[in-house]
């Protein structure tokens, strides 16, 4: 039986590629990722018995997504049963039939993709016998349930396949940090995948995995006027547009910080600084220990130009207090906020007012520490929109992670897409710093520009579908 079967240029290689245990794809809106990972698969089900899990996090959204493109693809190729005993008739040796209860597609030659969510994880580690396995949306799930994947999914004398697929969205998701770039103890970045080199070259093997890059553009069949709905996001959301458009890392949402920028000048930059003097210095202090982190800010507020300066941090955890407080640059902080204070200063470092007791043991320890005054019920909201109010926000380029956190900082989304304006994408311990730091502050309601850069022109060309013919 002879069949065909378009597909794009752009996946060629990585269709009929089984040579590495990991595949990661990473694409814009409509790229085509998808459809091709369901069609790899399906071809190396044809040709071998093998048992495919595909996993999402929720498990009611794979009916209408994975589980609907694998019927499509099938039914193209007319290769989908719709009777179980049309099915089992032994003529239609290269038959597939998909169903319901449970969710799974069975091939004529004892192949089978099955369906879950990772919303139940006890349904997923009690799987025997998967050899392949396609996490669509991987950036949605937990990376212990990657990690748990990883370690229970085994099959004797069958190459095991890892599919990751997934739009880039933010620079703070498992899988930038464990496949591009991750960021140590010491806040010292330890690049995996250049991200320029990604986008450029778009298959790549490093490390034995195999990266693959998509935009709309690689997608032959994709709709123009999607691609040009596409292209109208760079008027007014510009990052949601790098993401969805040219399928690069950056926030996929509502920024919280849009007037956010890392000092270009480092002379400038300490001049300004220095120029408010000490009484406009502020310090805020974020505990945490095993999750979170201790984020210790100095800051200096230009109140008449309505500027945020961040000059130093203090990012650990796994340390006590005793530990902390011993830590030279906690030290340095100590000694210079001690001298401030002889001198007629009256600074305090600003802390978090739920730990009274972690206050105190510093204060014992010497340091000139007091609790914040604005954090309570409902103040996340009202903190935030106090450091919104700043004209611009400019960080030492040594604040890595307060960089990290708060360049591409967005709001979180509720079940119906609402943004919830005192929820994130993370937990932005340097943010809270900020608010404790600056409690006393006040900052006037000043509006600011959005200005976006002009780059990632969009692309006029078209590219070829190819056909190709399977079967024998």
């Amino acid at each position: 039986m002879k069949i065909t079967k378009e597909v794009s240029p752009a996946f060629e290689d990585f269709i009929f590629n089984w040579d590495y245990e990991t595949y990661l794809l990473v694409g814009g809106y409509g790229s085509g990722k998808s459809y091709h990972i369901a069609f790899k698969i399906i071809l190396k089900l044809l040709e071998e018995k093998r048992k495919c899990l595909v996993v999402r996090q929720v498990f009611d959204t794979i009916y209408e997504s994975c589980y609907d493109l694998f019927k499509e693809i099938l039914e193209d190729m007319n290769l989908l049963c719709y009777e179980f005993n049309e099915f089992k008739r032994k003529t239609n040796k290269s038959k597939c039939i998909a169903l319901k209860s449970p969710l799974r597609i069975l091939f004529a030659n004892g192949s089978q993709i099955i369906f879950k969510g990772m919303d139940n994880p006890e349904k997923v580690k009690s799987i025997n016998g998967v050899s392949i396995v396609w996490i669509e949306e991987c950036s949605e799930i937990n990376p212990d349930g990657y990690k748990e994947l990883l370690g229970r999914i085994r099959t004797p004398n069958l190459s095991m396949h890892f599919i990751l697929s997934c739009n880039p969205v933010n620079r703070e998701n498992w899988v930038y940090t464990r496949f591009f770039t991750r960021v140590d103890e010491n806040g010292e970045e330890h690049v995996i995948m250049p991200e320029e080199k990604f986008y450029e070259k778009k298959n790549l093997i490093k490390h034995g995995i195999y990266y693959h890059h998509s935009t709309p553009g690689d997608n032959p069949w994709l709709p123009w006027q999607y691609i040009r709905r596409l292209d109208d996001l760079r008027e007014y959301d510009y990052p949601l547009y790098l993401v969805a458009r040219w399928g690069r890392f950056g926030a996929s949402g509502t920024r919280v910080l849009p007037q956010f920028r890392v000092a270009s000048n480092a002379k400038d930059f300490v001049n300004a600084v220095n120029k408010l003097g000490v009484e406009n210095q502020y310090f805020g202090f974020d505990f945490g220990f095993e999750e979170s982190y201790n984020a210790v800010l100095s800051m200096s507020v230009d109140s008449k130009n309505g500027i945020l300066y961040i000059w130093d941090e203090i990012y650990i955890n796994h340390v006590t207090d005793s530990q902390m407080a011993r830590l030279p640059e906690m030290q340095k902080l100590k000694d210079r906020i001690d001298s401030y204070y002889s001198n007629g200063y009256n600074k305090y470092i600003v802390a978090d007012n739920e730990d009274p007791k972690a206050i105190q043991f510093y204060r014992q320890m010497g340091y000139l520490m007091r609790p914040c005054k604005n954090k309570f019920s409902g103040s996340r909201l009202s903190n935030t929109r106090k450091v919104k109010r700043f004209r611009k926000i400019i960080v030492s380029p040594k604040c890595k992670n307060t960089i990290k956190e708060l360049k591409d900082l967005t709001y979180k989304k509720d079940s119906n897409g609402n943004v919830q304006y005192d929820e994130f994408n993370i937990d932005p311990h340097t943010f809270s710093a900020i608010w404790y730091g600056l409690d006393t502050v006040t900052v006037a309601d000043i509006k600011y520009k959005k200005y976006n850069s002009k780059t990632g022109e969009p692309s006029n060309g078209r590219k070829y579908k190819r056909r190709y013919m399977l079967g024998g």
